[in-house]
């Protein structure tokens, strides 16, 4: 990544493609100032004690960005490189990402800034302790629905709830998703982004004429989203010819055996040594030649100095925020469809909602019932962007910020500026 792409801030990338859908919309000054300002950012500290009885003190953060729809959603964190800057980014994002998929929330994010991998179990669970505690007055069900992210789990998001719990007296599973399912967890909710961004490739490639069993698929990122991701393309008869994660990527001309990458990593941790494909560098898998590309790892991965050489017909994206505004108008210029994150990635914050749903409920679906559900929400609002793409002469990104602003800007109108 270049100086100038790292110069600009991540939050700074997501108001410029805010920016081109609404000038397109001609949206009014006073609505756009309302858009492009949070409105709740709370920072605190997170004292607590190491096993050796020596202490620490972190720094917590949630953004609460919109509320106009409904209460705010999006997950937690824990990562050293955890800012405010990142943290308000991803709630703008989730903003939109639901509205887009028309799910009757706003949009959230928080994080930690620790590194679980030098945290034992005990650690773990004293920081989420603390962290929940902190958020007790400002979450809820109806208030703000946090959700596991980057290095946290279904165990992370127990430990809120109980935490909330505890402290309200009643027992609330409403107030996170991604839960275990022995505890108000909705089946299917693991796979759920990487089966997203799956669903919406295999679409999309029908519009674009690609058969899945001629097509070979590169997914950088091979966690929680790109494993999943890679297993379902496999299932369908594509061709998975590249795979990577932190330790490095792998690329095989004639398909990647997924189930043994899985294998790999549910036994070494990473796929460090894996004997499937030929060991390449991560800015080498972006840009083997394949029809499909799947970015499911970090933000601002496609940037202007890269994306001239990127070889894909379709990428999805399955991370957020992995394409610069620059590398977009590239990607634009050169035909190369992109699937734009808030749309790409909403399986994870679809089946959230649909777990949110289930357990206000009392009733909980079976996992057939929750990937069906998830199909028609996912499909019937992609194509409601084809329709603006075709309309407007827009790429699917306009179109998808177009979608999602309309209507977050009706639901302000009805309910009015109280002031």
């Amino acid at each position: 990544m270049t100086t100038a792409a790292r110069d600009v801030s991540v939050f700074g990338d997501a108001i410029a493609h805010f920016n081109e859908a609404a000038d397109l919309l001609e949206l009014d000054f006073g609505m756009r100032q309302i858009l492009t300002h949070p409105s709740r950012q709370i920072i605190f500290s997170i004292p607590f004690q190491r096993d050796s009885g020596e202490f620490e003190v972190y720094t917590g953060y949630r953004v609460q960005y919109n509320f106009a729809r409904g209460p705010a959603k999006g997950g937690i964190r824990f990562h050293p490189g955890v800012t405010l800057d990142e943290v308000t980014a991803l709630a703008f994002w989730m903003t939109w990402k639901c509205a887009v998929v028309d799910l009757p929330f706003g949009g959230g994010k928080g994080g930690v800034t620790c590194d679980p991998k030098t945290l034992s179990s005990n650690e773990l669970e004293r920081i989420t302790r603390r962290y929940a505690a902190e958020l007790v007055e400002v979450v809820g069900p109806d208030k703000d629905v946090p959700a596991p992210d980057v290095n946290t789990t279904p165990q992370v998001m127990a430990w809120f709830m109980d935490t909330y719990s505890m402290h309200v007296r009643q027992n609330v599973t409403g107030v996170v998703t991604g839960k275990p399912l022995e505890i108000g967890g909705s089946r299917g909710r693991v796979e759920a982004t990487g089966r997203g961004v799956t669903i919406a490739a295999l679409d999309q490639m029908s519009e674009m004429g690609l058969a899945p069993e001629r097509s070979s698929v590169v997914i950088q990122g091979f966690g929680n989203v790109g494993m999943y991701a890679a297993k379902l393309f496999a299932d369908r008869g594509c061709k998975v010819v590249g795979i990577s994660d932190v330790t490095g990527a792998y690329y095989n001309e004639e398909g990647i055996y997924v189930g043994a990458a899985m294998e790999h990593v549910a036994k070494h941790g990473s796929l460090e040594a894996f004997a499937g494909g030929e060991r390449i560098t991560n800015a080498e898998l972006l840009e083997t030649s394949c029809d499909v590309l799947v970015p499911a790892a970090l933000e601002k991965v496609f940037t202007a100095e890269n994306a001239p050489r990127v070889k894909a017909k379709l990428i999805v994206e399955g991370a957020n925020g992995p394409t610069t505004p620059e590398a977009d108008r590239i990607f634009k210029e050169r035909g190369i469809i992109v699937i734009p994150d808030i749309m790409a990635n909403a399986g994870g914050v679809t089946v959230s909602y649909f777990e949110w749903v289930q357990d206000r409920m009392g009733y909980f679906w079976k996992e057939s019932e929750v990937n069906e559900r998830l199909e028609d929400t996912l499909l019937t609002n992609l194509h409601q962007l084809r329709q603006i793409v075709n309309t407007r002469n827009v790429s699917l990104r306009a179109a998808a910020y177009m979608l999602a602003i309309e209507r977050v800007v009706k639901a302000l109108k009805l309910r009015g500026i109280y002031a």
